[in-house]
Formats: structure tokens, sequence, C-alpha cells
């Protein structure tokens, strides 16, 4: 009785005449041996069947937990051991093979690229693949488009004469670099390169008809001309980009200086062969206004402004002060006419350059032409007294006077 109790602790016992309750969990054959295999052989306990291993069902938080049978846990186990699970990322096809293809693409299309003759054969082929201009007529006129930006433009909603000067220089650096004369100087051709040659402009005339407004788009077309035999002349029209109408005409004479000496050179044969190709034979678009400058001085002046120095920024690659920078001084001393006037046109005479060191004097004096509208004659000297541009003006009243309109604030009211 001690032992049989002691069984039945352990082992769950049924009765014969009871109805058979199942001892796997999670249901199944109950003529198990310890390894779960059926058995055909009787226990010893006679009427009664019992499973060694058997253990009662495991339970958390009262929940009774059902494994499979271990047959199934074997078949499962094996099945992963031999084919991994089928999930989205090794389904995927092998994308090696496709980008290699791919590549293999690019470099022998780079190659074939690489390998074609891009000279052009006709002069309207030569465009600039950034916007920077094309070249027309036989090669020989450069033409470039500008967009009016806001931060060209002035109290009266117009751009200035600066502006137009910007451009003017633009697109005379860009024509000698898209026809391929353009060698390490600002300007400079490899042959002026080697010799250390500039350009450097000795006169340049503006006529200005109208000034273009914010938004605006203006087409400026330049070429250039021999200038005597040791000078160049570069015209320029600039015309509104929509209409074609004539916004302003210019005309420049340019030498050649030594950065080394800072002295003017008469031009190298090879420097001639290198630029005369591109040399039309024409007329000035604006026709040399042959009255002399005369000399100002303090005491012939009407307007006197002293301690003009350049800026860094004023200065190009050249080493001296931009020349469009020369006009901006000229205007500093006669300041009040440009609240009534604009400027019509602009002669200037470049004769001496100059530096980051120099500090300069603006004199201006003042006439009337036969409408009344005033005249101007300019002179930039140094303090030495040296005169670096000779300079007129002339003026006519504003077409339509905004100063002050643009970005007013209303106060009516207020």
């Amino acid at each position: 009785m001690v032992a049989s109790a002691a069984t039945a602790a352990f082992f769950p016992v049924t009765k014969a005449s009871s109805t058979k309750a199942s001892l796997v969990p999670g249901g199944g054959s109950d003529n198990l041996d310890t390894r779960g295999i059926n058995s055909s052989k009787p226990t010893s306990s006679g009427g009664l069947k019992v499973k060694a291993n058997a253990q009662a069902t495991p339970k958390i938080n009262g929940t009774s937990i059902h494994y499979p049978p271990s047959s199934e846990r074997l078949k499962n186990s094996d099945e992963t051991s031999i084919a991994p699970a089928r999930t989205f990322i090794n389904q995927l096809p092998d994308w090696s093979v496709l980008l290699t293809a791919i590549t293999a693409m690019f470099l022998a299309a780079e190659k074939q690229w690489t390998l074609l003759d891009w000279k052009p054969r006709r002069s309207d082929m030569l465009v600039d693949p950034f916007g920077l201009g094309k070249i027309v007529q036989d090669g020989l006129v450069f033409q470039q488009n500008f967009s009016i930006r806001s931060y060209e433009i002035g109290v009266d909603g117009t751009t200035s004469i600066e502006s137009f000067m910007n451009h003017l220089q633009e697109t005379a650096l860009n024509h000698a670099k898209t026809v391929g004369l353009l060698g390490d100087g600002f300007g400079s051709t490899e042959a002026m390169s080697k010799r250390n040659l500039i350009w450097v402009v000795a006169r340049m005339q503006i006529l200005v008809n109208r000034y273009p407004t914010w938004g605006d788009t203006v087409q400026v077309d330049t070429w250039v001309a021999a200038n005597g035999k040791n000078g160049m002349r570069r015209d320029w029209l600039v015309r509104d980009g929509n209409s074609g109408e004539t916004l302003a005409r210019a005309s420049s004479k340019w030498v050649m200086m030594n950065t080394s000496t800072r002295k003017l050179s008469k031009m190298p044969d090879d420097v001639r062969v290198e630029i005369e190709p591109y040399f039309m034979d024409c007329a000035p678009i604006v026709e040399e206004d042959g009255r002399k400058l005369p000399k100002l001085d303090e005491s012939t002046s009407d307007y006197v402004r002293n301690g003009l120095t350049p800026r860094w920024n004023d200065l190009d690659l050249n080493q001296h002060v931009n020349n469009v920078k020369y006009i901006g001084w000229i205007l500093e001393s006669s300041i009040s006419m440009l609240e009534n006037h604009e400027l019509a046109g602009i002669t200037l005479e470049y004769r001496k350059e100059c530096r980051k060191d120099n500090v300069l004097q603006s004199l201006t004096a003042v006439s009337k032409d036969a409408k009344g509208w005033p005249e101007c004659v300019h002179l930039l000297r140094l303090d030495s007294g040296a005169e670096v541009v000779r300079g007129s003006t002339m003026w006519r009243p504003k077409r339509i006077n905004n100063f002050g309109s643009v970005g007013r604030i209303p106060t009516d009211g207020m």
C-alpha cells in the first residue's frame, strides 16, 4: 500500500472501468513507452497504463501550456537545419548581376563619348553649354543674354551705368574664352601671357537710350576690329531681349601693357597672328567724339571730392583698379545731379592705372548744352597730381521720377 501510494503520487492512475484519459499533452495516443513510441506490451500495473516520463501539464498563471508532440518538434528541427525559412529579403533577385551589366554599359558609353570629335563644323554650333553666350555671324560676333537682377537696380527702379559696363566686360571675356583665345592672364591670349602682356582700355564711349528694369532680359552683341598697328577696338550693341529695342551702344580702344614694367607695349607679331582672324572690317558703332577733354583743377571745378581710396575688392586679376570702378568715383563728385537727371552718355580716357595704395581726387565742372541739359567734364587724379582718367558726361531729365517709390510704405491714414 505504501508503495502503491507512492507510485500513485508520481504516476497518474486510471481504473480499467473508467473512460480512458489522454496522458499525452495536447492529445494523441495514450499507449506510449518512455521514448514516446507506441508499445504493444501491457504494463505491470495490470489494468493501468502509465507513462514513465509523464509530468503534470505545466501552467503559467493558472493557464495550461501545451507543446507539440516530440515527433513534430524533431521534424521541424530537421527542416530548419536543412532549408532556411523563406522571407521577403531572401526572395529578392540577385541585383549584383544587373548592376554589373549597367556599369559595363556606362563605361562603354563613356569611352565612345571621349573618342568623338566635338570640334564644331559651323560657327552657329559654337554655343556655350552653360548659357554664357554663342558665336554668330560667321564666328565674328559674340552674343550673350543677361537677366537684370534685383541688386543691379537703384532707387529709380532701373539699372545703372556700372551694371551696363559689367555686362560689356563680361561679354568681352566670354568672347575670348569661347573662341579659344583666353590664356592665363585676365583677357590675355596665350602669346600675350608668355610675354607678360595684358590688355588695358585706353578710351571708352557709351551712349544709353534707355535703362532696363528688374526682370528685363538684355542681349549684348560684341565684336573686335583693328585700331592702328598696335591697338584693338571693341564694340558692343545692347538690345532689349524681347522687343529688340536698342538700349545702348559702346565703343572702346585697347592697348597692351607689360605687367613687369607697367609700361605700354607694341603688339608682337605672334599676338597679331592670334587675334587678326577675329577682326571685323567695320566702322565704330559709336561715332568718336573728337572734342579734346580739358584739364581741370580745383579752381575750375564746381564739385571736388577728396580722399577716394580703392578697396581690395576694387582690384581685378591684373592687380589694378577695374575700369568700371572709375565711373562710380566720377559720379560721386556730382551726386546731386543724379536725383533729377539720368546719364545719357559718357566718354572716358584712361591715362594711368590706379593701384591699391593710391589716394584719388574727383573733380567735376558743369555746363549746359543747347537744350539746357547738363554736360560735365571730369578728372580723376592721384593725390600726387598725376592724371588717372579724364572724362565727360551728358545728362537728360529723368523720364519718370521714381525716387522714393521703391519699397515705400504708405503712411496715409496712420
